[in-house]
């Protein structure tokens, strides 16, 4: 899949020092793009929107 347009974007509960964060890119027809901030030419994950924010639903459920 090519990711040459992604727009990539940290969440902004990411420290300052950069650490273990993973990167988003939603701005891709039809996919949702995810990689490792420390790995910015490594691989990515995508995922379907629908399924994206049902993830992120899920995780802000959460404690």
């Amino acid at each position: 899949m090519d990711l040459s347009n992604a727009r990539w974007r940290k969440s902004t509960r990411s420290g300052a020092s950069g650490g273990n964060c993973v990167e988003v890119a939603s701005n891709l027809p039809g996919v949702v793009a995810v990689r490792d901030s420390k790995d910015a030419a490594g691989p990515a994950l995508t995922f379907a929107p629908a399924a994206w924010a049902t993830f992120v639903a899920q995780v802000a459920e959460r404690p």
